[in-house]
């Protein structure tokens, strides 16, 4: 599956201390959108660690590409 992934956040978002399942421990939201387990954290935003802001990427299979920008709305 491809997906083109528009979001300020690249890393997981930690949720409230109810939230801890007592078998898994810390459940993490996946806030990048490449997880496997979405909405769940499963590590895949290490992928995006070295991002340039100025690239648009697209993630296929765990291999990313560089794209050209195309934009669908005024932005």
């Amino acid at each position: 599956m491809t997906r083109l992934v528009e979001l300020d956040a690249n890393g997981p978002r930690r949720l409230a201390p109810e939230d801890i399942d007592d078998e898994k421990g810390d459940v993490a939201v996946c806030q990048c959108g490449l997880s496997d387990s979405f909405p769940f954290c499963d590590g895949s935003h290490r992928l995006t660690a070295d991002e340039v802001p100025e690239e648009t990427y697209v993630y296929e299979d765990g291999d990313r590409d560089v794209v050209d920008r195309v934009v669908t709305a005024d932005e």
